[in-house]
């Protein structure tokens, strides 16, 4: 029994310091608490009225939450402020992961993450889905050219045209299959219905009977700076299931844009 107590005495520390006591109100607000009152907060954290006031004013002083007209209390500026410093902490693949995740659960293929480096492509990330494991030349951390593929077509086809010149005239035109595209003129035919659509659909252009689904991703300046991708069998991949896969897709690469966007803001 002793050591028990010594025990629990050595890992409590009791809340009632004021920064304790500011973080309990802080961690009150949630999506059904937007705005709180005096006497919602003075009952949470067990002090008079007075107290809590003192404790209101003081978190009001700093900003982190603000005092409305009818009285109560809403999270402010300062708040904003450290979630946005927050989101700039986490990088490309840490904020992607759980996008891709969903996604290879919602589709139940295999998801990649690709950015350009020079003139090649590179996977970044790589989510298996339940159905297993695809066969693919696109494994986490290595590099392709630019002309197969629809994540590395996503990553080219909002290029700038002398960057794309630049690009293709440092770049052999490797041919993976016998439908990889290695003419420039097929390729720029190619980015530019890319860009009309807003996506890119490749069928075993790197690796055979390997269909392709492909979306840019943006930062906050509207630049493309990865693609999100969905790799599976072209054979579980049918014309009537198509539509759905490419809205997935697009769907995840403007959430990952939206992230991006927040984090830079």
């Amino acid at each position: 029994m002793a050591g028990a107590k010594v025990q629990n005495a050595s890992t409590y520390r009791p809340r009632n310091s004021t920064a304790d006591r500011a973080l309990d109100i802080l961690l009150m607000f949630d999506d059904a608490h937007l705005a709180l009152s005096a006497a919602q907060v003075s009952e949470h954290i067990g002090v008079a009225r007075s107290s809590t006031y003192r404790y209101l004013q003081s978190l009001v002083s700093m900003g982190f939450i603000e005092e409305t007209e009818s009285a109560t209390y809403r999270l402010g500026p300062r708040v904003l402020d450290l979630a946005r410093l927050a989101r700039r902490g986490f990088g490309l693949s840490e904020l992607a992961r759980p996008i891709m995740a969903r996604l290879a659960g919602e589709v139940g293929e295999t998801v990649l993450l690709t950015r350009r480096s020079g003139t090649a492509v590179v996977c970044v990330e790589r989510e298996e889905s339940r159905s297993g494991p695809v066969r693919l030349s696109y494994e986490r951390g290595h590099i392709l050219p630019s002309n197969a593929g629809a994540a590395a077509h996503v990553l080219l086809a909002w290029a700038a045209p002398d960057e794309v010149a630049a690009v293709l005239d440092a770049s052999e035109l490797t041919r993976f299959t016998d439908r990889t595209i290695t003419t420039r003129r097929d390729l720029t035919a190619r980015l530019a219905e890319i860009r009309q659509a807003g996506y890119a659909i490749s069928r075993g252009e790197v690796d055979p009977d390997v269909l392709g689904v492909a979306a840019p991703v943006r930062d906050d300046r509207d630049r493309v700076v990865a693609a999100i991708s969905v790799a599976a069998l072209s054979r579980r991949v049918d014309d009537s299931r198509l539509p759905d896969v490419i809205a997935s897709v697009r769907e995840a690469a403007d959430e990952l844009s939206g992230l991006l966007g927040l984090a830079r803001a």
